[in-house]
């Protein structure tokens, strides 16, 4: 595949253009800033889009702007934002506004070289990749009003998995369960969310998500 890389340290740059090098993947564009980001997908119109989300200048959420202008300017482009933490107010924009190839790592999964490279494969054939912590983190804005408090325990562990972007056999392996049996915790769940007649792949990865701010 084809991709642009957006990462201000230049160790870490340079390692994932190494790393995806190796992999047989095409680097076409390593960037420093947002702003150079959107320059060089308009120039080059890649497949994926890998990109921190603290960089300059002012180191806080430049690359998580960028990548939301990115998904809105050019939706066929795969976005898989890496960051050290969760950008809640951002991230949940990003994350809720087209679920069609989008990914959220925390950057220690980029250690776990086997992980980063399946999410990135994932992003780019148009699913979703969502770091679990960063499922966790934006769940637990939710304080007032529960939106999961009808599931069951093991509907919530289906919707966990779901919010990270297994496929239903995916999750079934996980959970050691069939696969009938997940299809039948999913749509309880749409039922209990009141997604059961809503369309589109948001309902499976972000069913929940969609709640974050009720």
């Amino acid at each position: 595949m084809r991709l642009i890389l957006a990462e201000d340290s230049v160790l870490l740059r340079e390692g994932l253009i190494r790393l995806l090098a190796e992999e047989g993947h095409e680097v076409i564009a390593a960037v420093g800033d947002g702003a150079a980001l959107i320059e060089a997908v308009q120039a080059a119109r890649p497949d994926v889009v890998v990109a921190d989300v603290r960089m300059p200048p002012s180191h806080t959420d430049e690359g998580l702007r960028a990548a939301l202008e990115i998904r809105r300017r050019w939706p066929r482009v795969g976005v898989l934002v890496l960051s050290q933490y969760v950008e809640k107010r951002y991230a949940t924009e990003l994350l809720t506004a087209d679920t069609e190839g989008v990914g959220y790592l925390l950057k220690d999964r980029v250690m776990q070289v086997e992980e980063f490279l399946t999410a990135l494969e994932r992003v780019a054939s148009g699913g979703a990749a969502f770091d679990p912590e960063v499922v966790r983190q934006l769940l637990a804005r939710t304080t007032r009003v529960d939106p999961l408090g009808s599931l069951t325990p093991r509907e919530r562990d289906v919707l966990d998995h779901m919010a990270q972007g297994h496929t239903n056999a995916g999750i079934a392996a996980r959970l050691h369960v069939s696969q009938s049996a997940v299809e039948k915790h999913i749509n309880a769940i749409f039922d209990k969310l009141g997604l059961a007649h809503a369309t589109g792949y948001s309902r499976r990865v972000l069913a929940v998500l969609r709640y974050l701010g009720t």
